[in-house]
């Protein structure tokens, strides 16, 4: 499985951005699929997953409201929606993909296909 972020960049507090995620997989309507970010001096934390048919998400509390990740399964395409940006949104973000089949929390702890990050600077 391989994966390729897109649509970050540098955004004002309280504004909106999408980001999207391509993953190259045959299967890719079996994959769970998920947002993680890090941020400079930070440990990586998981934002939000997405299960295979896209009928179930799951969400961190800090984004809660916010974000919203959704599946494509026609285009092989997972977005995370982010609105009303916060600098503490700052991060690298990395779309994640999983074929274990977990309860979405239990991805918490990480997942086994990761893409290349891509960079959220919202700006005060």
């Amino acid at each position: 499985v391989q994966l390729q972020a897109s649509g970050g960049g540098l955004v004002q507090a309280g504004g909106s951005m999408r980001l999207s995620c391509v993953a190259t997989s045959r299967a890719f309507d079996r994959l769970d699929m998920g947002w993680f970010r890090q941020a400079p001096g930070k440990e990586r934390e998981f934002v939000a997953a997405i299960n295979w048919s896209g009928a179930a998400s799951y969400d961190v509390d800090s984004v809660k409201g916010r974000f919203t990740i959704s599946k494509d399964i026609p285009k092989n395409a997972v977005y995370l929606q982010m609105n009303s940006l916060k600098p503490e949104d700052t991060a690298v973000y990395y779309c994640t993909a999983d074929s274990r089949g977990l309860a979405l929390r239990a991805y918490y702890y990480g997942m086994n296909y990761w893409g290349k990050g891509t960079q959220v600077t919202v700006s005060s």
